[in-house]
């Protein structure tokens, strides 16, 4: 995985002391601990009794980067009104008005998951032509 990507491991991540492994090459838990280890005096750990050491390990979380959506503004232009009236309320509901907003503006990335959100909502809005995000980044996914 390029360095880039999982240099921004969150303060506090959970690192695994399982070398190993058959999975630690592609385990975020595993690349944390080389890289916190040099940045942090103090460490999580995942409890390494209860780790497994294949693919039933209940910790692994792969460091396989997605490809995360930024905004949404430009979809707004391809609808009528009363299809972005809809659309708006539908998201709203689900992320909250502030979350929205940041959201559409791209200030928080929308992960594969949340794409399917905004073109699900499309669909009920009526929109009928597929409208594409922004912009696209690919990024690690530190947490579900």
């Amino acid at each position: 995985m390029p360095k880039k990507l999982y240099e921004d491991v969150p303060d506090g991540y959970p690192v695994c002391l399982h070398g190993d492994c058959p999975l630690a090459e592609d385990c975020l838990h595993r690349l944390a601990y080389h890289v916190l280890i040099g940045q942090s005096d103090i460490l999580r750990v995942v409890n390494p009794n209860h780790c497994v050491k294949d693919h039933g390990c209940p910790y692994f979380r792969s460091a396989t980067p997605v490809r995360c959506a930024c905004g949404f503004t430009a979809m707004q232009q391809n609808m009528l009104p009363g299809q972005y009236r809809t659309f708006m309320a539908i998201l709203v509901e689900r992320f909250g008005r502030n979350s929205y907003y940041e959201r559409r503006r791209g200030d928080i990335l929308l992960s594969p998951q949340e794409q399917d959100v905004v073109r699900g909502a499309l669909r009920e809005a009526g929109v009928q032509e597929t409208l594409d995000f922004d912009r696209y980044e690919e990024k690690v996914c530190w947490y579900e």
